[in-house]
């Protein structure tokens, strides 16, 4: 069943939390506010889908320390950083870490709405890559050891004749494993084969 994304605020500032929660349900979408970094990293979900707005400086943790320890994580939001101006060049440094924005204080409200959806979008597609990418690994799974042999020599681009002669099996015997290799991982061509093979070699 999938689950609606959420906006997960982090800021020790009430006002700042309260401003940007409200700006974010004006608009549809789901919050949840934390008045520090180890409060969202305590109830922190890998499985939940959404992005993260988050203060750079914070009592006790700060934000960059936050990112560097969900960067550890296979898989959390997207981190927009909200900064003063005079953290801009940690807030750089944050986006060259992993984030996808960061914006100063104040700021424009489309601003910001303008960088949670781009930050929901990529949440959106990497999430779907993971499933995909976990579907495929499942397949793999179910090929015999024969039938991963003759795919590793498949994506290598030998050809049946060789593979054959590779393995010490007739071609036809190469045809019937290649063909139940195609049906297993339900590729509907070698291109197809190939994507699923580097998409399942990506990623941890």
């Amino acid at each position: 069943m999938d689950i609606d994304p959420t906006v997960f605020i982090v800021d020790d500032d009430q006002g700042v939390r309260e401003a940007v929660s409200l700006l974010m349900e004006s608009v549809g979408l789901a919050t949840e506010t934390y008045p520090s970094a180890q409060a969202y990293l305590d109830a922190f979900d890998a499985a939940r889908p959404g992005c993260l707005v988050l203060d750079v400086r914070m009592r006790g943790m700060s934000g960059i320390e936050l990112q560097q320890r969900l960067a550890a994580e296979p898989l959390h939001p997207p981190i927009i950083i909200v900064t003063g101006h005079g953290d801009v060049p940690m807030a750089v440094r944050a986006v060259q870490a992993g984030a996808v924005d960061f914006i100063e204080k104040p700021f424009h409200d489309q601003v910001l709405l303008d960088a949670v959806h781009r930050a929901l979008q990529r949440d959106a597609e990497v999430r779907g890559q993971a499933l995909r990418r976990a579907d495929i690994l499942d397949r793999l799974g179910r090929l015999t050891p024969r039938e991963r042999e003759i795919l590793d020599l498949i994506v290598a681009g030998r050809r049946n004749k060789l593979i054959a002669a590779d393995l010490g099996i007739s071609q036809s015997t190469v045809e019937a494993h290649r063909a139940k290799v195609m049906e297993k991982l339900e590729a509907r061509s070698l291109s197809d084969l190939m994507r699923m093979v580097l998409l399942a070699a990506s990623g941890p």
